[in-house]
């Protein structure tokens, strides 16, 4: 029996597209002569209304119908990656994926097939047993019926394993494809999309892998876990609701504290406090140091790590709320380019009285409580404005006052 896998085309390892294609040579003409998952009985059983009858595992159709956003956290030998499900896109396949989570059947199974930055395949129950690497992309098919097929197979699309010719033979097996496929556009069942973690599918990609394209490693799924798609923190609360948090920076000349200024900038307050609840000013660096006037820090291009997709999603250009602050010592203000609207990240701490920035830079802070950090970083060796030696923004930590 000949495995059933995506194979490559065109490799452009710089380029954002990897062409894929699915492998068409040695696939068993009768579908059934695929394996399914040992020890689950295959039933036909009925589905919600305005949905297919799907050839599925025996478990309740109500695990179709899901009442909140689910995730699958998917816990591997090289890192965590979480997935977003996408029930509207393909309800049975999402079902099937997440009884099969639940029932820990992707623990112990490995990515065995990798394409450098292109795509990683896994879910195959075979392949939790190495003395099986010749089967492995044969086992766990033939479990779910044919779903719309997704119009764009792009960046982190998570679909369903198909067996060349066979529209009923979606099954255990997934592929998540790491840059956008064009050449898959219309031919496979898209059940979910990849939320945060894609840089430990990258470094999964980049395994080594023998002449067919299999992982000479074993890259095992350690468990999945389902659950509800946690809340976006900050998005709903009220400009009174956030005006009871402070910021905390960690910084390596020691703590500073922030209190907000909610009333007059409530938009900037917000997506700050989102920003650093997301870790995306974790690992920037106070790049510039001006005594008497300002120290700033949070710009992207001073980070150590870059961004994940989720904290990148998060980035975007700030309207400006310019208000009748006066930029004293103390006041913490968001930097911005020539531009009213291209504030994004970076924000500075006044270190002296500044009154041309009134006005027209936008005030949304002021610090409470670590004045002498702010001054050992103002006082810090520099060339320029710039310092000698890295001073690390370790973190900005959300607290709520007592």
């Amino acid at each position: 029996m000949k495995r059933i896998f995506v194979v490559i085309g065109i490799i452009a390892v710089v380029a954002t597209t990897v062409r894929l294609k699915p492998d068409t040579t040695g696939i068993p003409s009768d579908a059934s002569a695929v394996p399914v998952v040992s020890g689950f009985s295959r039933t036909v059983i009925p589905v919600m209304s305005g949905f297919s009858r799907t050839v599925i595992d025996a478990f309740s159709p109500t695990v179709i119908a899901q009442s909140a956003p689910k995730q699958a956290v998917v816990d591997t030998t090289a890192g965590t990656f979480v997935l977003d499900l996408t029930p509207e896109t393909a309800p049975n396949q999402a079902a099937y994926f997440i009884k099969l989570a639940n029932d820990g059947a992707y623990d112990g199974t490995t990515f065995h097939r990798v394409i450098k930055y292109g795509m990683v395949q896994g879910g195959d129950p075979l392949s939790k047993d190495p003395a099986k690497r010749a089967q492995y992309g044969t086992g766990g098919l033939n479990a779910v019926k044919a779903e719309a097929r997704a119009a764009k197979l792009t960046r982190g699309s998570v679909a369903a394993v198909l067996v060349p010719g066979k529209p009923d033979s979606a099954g255990a097996q997934f592929f998540i494809v790491l840059a956008d496929q064009p050449a898959l556009d219309n031919q496979y069942t898209v059940f979910a999309r990849v939320s945060d973690g894609m840089d430990v599918l990258q470094k999964i990609s980049e395994a080594p892998a023998d002449d067919k394209g299999l992982a000479t490693d074993r890259i095992e799924i350690t468990h999945v876990t389902i659950r509800e798609t946690p809340a976006e923190p900050f998005v709903s609360e009220s400009p009174a609701e956030l005006g009871a948090y402070r910021a905390v920076l960690d910084t390596s000349a020691g703590p500073i504290a922030i209190e907000f200024f909610t009333d007059k900038a409530p938009n900037t307050v917000r997506q700050f406090m989102r920003l650093a609840a997301a870790g995306v000013y974790s690992g920037t660096a106070f790049h510039r140091v001006a005594p008497g006037f300002v120290i700033q820090t949070g710009a992207l291009s001073s980070r150590a790590a870059p961004l994940s997709d989720r904290q990148q999603k998060l980035v975007h250009n700030l309207a400006p709320e310019f208000n009748d602050t006066k930029h004293v010592k103390g006041i913490v203000s968001m930097a911005r380019g020539d531009a009213p609207d291209s504030a994004t990240t970076s924000f500075f701490i006044c270190t002296g009285t500044s009154p041309a920035l009134d006005g027209v830079y936008t005030a949304f802070g002021r610090v409470v409580d670590g004045m002498p950090a702010v001054e050992a970083i103002e006082s810090t060796p520099r060339t320029g404005e710039t310092p000698n030696t890295r001073v690390d923004l370790k973190s900005v930590t959300i607290v709520k006052e007592p």
